[in-house]
């Protein structure tokens, strides 16, 4: 079945209601930060035209220079080395397939370099010092792209392999190989083809000496190698990411503390923090200048430079909304004494309130407390939001993020009763108004907790969620489905496990009205994830609406299109969470 719906009225509420939902539904914001090699420019991506474009402004100016790449929206840009060239990757229809551009900084000279036909090119990088830019396609082949002479070379092939960093000799390749949640680096002779394994992880480089420099999380906590030896390491917080200079004089280390909060420290010291969530640190390529993305409650991804002595520079930086509600962390034991915890978003005023229990994607990802107007639009509206980080998720250590594979998630499943259940008996929820949504994974989570707890929901929302584990292995890409089979299991070796698991063996308990939302284009998890639901509810007269967007992919890109997911989103959650219990207080 394809198309779509027809859509469901939302309820008119009394008199004066309406007021109440005043936060700004939908603001552009500013990303992937990319440094000129003296740090006097930066480019990034920014949607404030309506869909995501690189951008060039100097530091210290508001000028801004549109960089025209062309129709298909920009995932990141990357600044050459030597200044020459931005590398632009740039997703078709809004799909997870990415291809790779190279254009001049004043916006000549477009052209394609990676990514052609159907192939998928990511995890690109500049080679410091030189007009080369790193790629992998198709997480099989990894490549060497020459500016300059317009040129590719291959560099190493395998299954799941991705390329970091290659030695200034072009005799040592740093490869990244290994599905999800078994990924290692590993340091290959090109001229014999032998690995050495170096580390679990997946974020790493080589210094200006040839050491390998690598975020490892081989142990309980990630931490930051090289070499053998430790860089930083902490006991209550995890390396996320770092970056380090060309010349190899400076290290920025990005941290994962509090639950999901940031810290960031150059060479040691800690550097203060515009926003509560810091991420995607960059030098430029002399290291005189750090950039990074900042955002938090009620601010919008904005970017950032740091200098010493200079401090902070705001480049691209969208106002903050004062009225903006600060979460709270909540920790507590789940089913079976595993600490599991989420960020609460609580309206003024006393409980208990109608609530809306939230699930990230990933699952190795992390809620963590930055810009959701969504999470705020609720709020402000008298709804509290939960967004919960259950087993599986990352920023916990090693042993949580695996604590969902294969058939220990009926575990994951089992925390999102355990979040409501926490929640009712603490006095924020009622337990007869909650919701429960997510997107991708946490798509799927919320119509796994939909049809095995049916009693505990008031109304659901799937976005882009699998329902089913063997239609989403057969259409799916297939590097995406190669990578997944570690996380949840092989598609023929453990089938009768994938089929207890997935939602759509078990939609006749599904009572709750749900809208399903899903891109047309989405190859990550390919619509028939969505149609298939949609079908069943409608054979079994369930109440439901299937919201599909053309022209976008597993995430939505425009703006447009998010500010109509917002819209229908806040409409089909007040309806049934609000509506009766407005109206019969009137």
């Amino acid at each position: 079945m394809t198309g779509q719906l027809n859509r469901v009225d939302v309820t008119v509420l009394p008199a004066g209601w309406a007021t109440r939902g005043a936060y700004p539904s939908e603001v552009s914001g500013s990303w992937s930060p990319a440094l000129s090699p003296d740090g006097r420019h930066a480019a990034y991506v920014s949607d404030r035209s309506g869909s995501p474009k690189v951008w060039v402004q100097p530091v210290g100016s508001e000028l801004t220079f549109l960089v025209d790449t062309g129709e298909e929206p920009v995932v990141s840009v990357h600044w050459s080395t030597g200044g020459g060239w931005l590398a632009c990757v740039l997703a078709p229809g809004g799909a997870p397939r990415t291809e790779v551009w190279l254009v001049r900084p004043d916006g000549s000279a477009l052209h394609q370099v990676a990514g052609f036909g159907t192939d998928s090119a990511e995890n690109v990088r500049w080679l410091p010092g030189r007009p080369l830019l790193a790629v992998t396609e198709n997480l099989t082949t990894t490549l060497l792209v020459d500016a300059e002479h317009g040129t590719r070379s291959d560099i190493a092939t395998g299954e799941l392999v991705s390329l970091f960093d290659v030695s200034p000799d072009r005799s040592r390749a740093l490869l990244r190989q290994g599905p999800r949640g078994s990924r290692y680096i590993a340091v290959r002779d090109l001229a014999t083809g032998v690995d050495e394994y170096v580390t679990s992880g997946e974020q790493a480089c080589f210094g200006p000496d040839g050491s390998v420099w690598a975020r490892s999380d081989a142990g309980e906590r990630p931490v930051l190698l090289q070499g053998s030896v430790l860089r930083a390491e902490s006991d209550d917080a995890e390396v996320e990411a770092f970056a380090l200079t060309s010349d190899g004089t400076k290290l920025a280390v990005l941290w994962n503390v509090d639950g999901g909060r940031s810290a960031l420290t150059v060479d040691g010291m800690p550097v203060e923090l515009p926003g509560w969530v810091v991420s995607q640190p960059a030098w430029s390529a002399d290291g005189s200048t750090l950039a990074f993305t900042a955002e938090g409650p009620g601010q919008p991804h904005g970017v950032w430079t740091w200098t010493l002595p200079g401090g902070l520079v705001p480049v691209s930086v969208d106002e903050v909304v004062e009225k903006a509600i600060h979460p709270t962390l909540r920790r507590f034991a789940s089913h079976d004494g595993l600490e599991i915890s989420g960020w609460l978003f609580e309206p003024l005023g006393p409980g208990p309130h109608p609530t809306v229990l939230w699930l990230h994607g990933g699952p190795e990802a992390q809620e963590r407390p930055g810009h959701g107007p969504l999470f705020q639009s609720l709020v402000d509206r008298g709804i509290a939001v939960f967004a919960a980080n259950v087993r599986g998720s990352s920023g916990f250590g090693r042993s949580f993020v695996n604590a969902d594979n294969g058939a220990l998630r009926y575990g994951a499943i089992a925390d999102v009763k355990s979040c409501v259940e926490h929640l009712v008996a603490t006095g924020v929820t009622d337990p007869e108004r909650v919701g429960c949504m997510g997107r991708s994974y946490g798509g799927y989570l919320t119509l796994a907790a939909l049809t095995t707890y049916p009693e505990l929901f008031a109304v659901g929302i799937d976005v882009c969620g699998m329902s089913n584990f063997a239609t989403f292995y057969e259409h799916t890409e297939p590097w995406i489905a190669a990578a997944a089979v570690s996380k949840y299991g092989d598609p023929v070796l453990d089938a009768d496990l994938l089929r207890d698991l997935s939602p759509i063996t078990r939609i006749d308990n599904l009572r709750a009205p749900l809208m399903v939302v899903h891109g047309e284009n989405d190859s990550n998890v390919p619509v028939i994830e969505a149609e298939q639901v949609v079908e069943a509810l409608a054979e079994r007269g369930v109440e439901h609406r299937y919201l599909l967007f053309p022209g976008e992919g597993h995430e939505l890109l425009h703006r447009s299109s998010r500010a109509e997911y917002l819209r229908e989103t806040v409409g089909w959650l007040t309806r049934h969470l609000l509506s009766l219990h407005s109206l019969s207080a009137h």
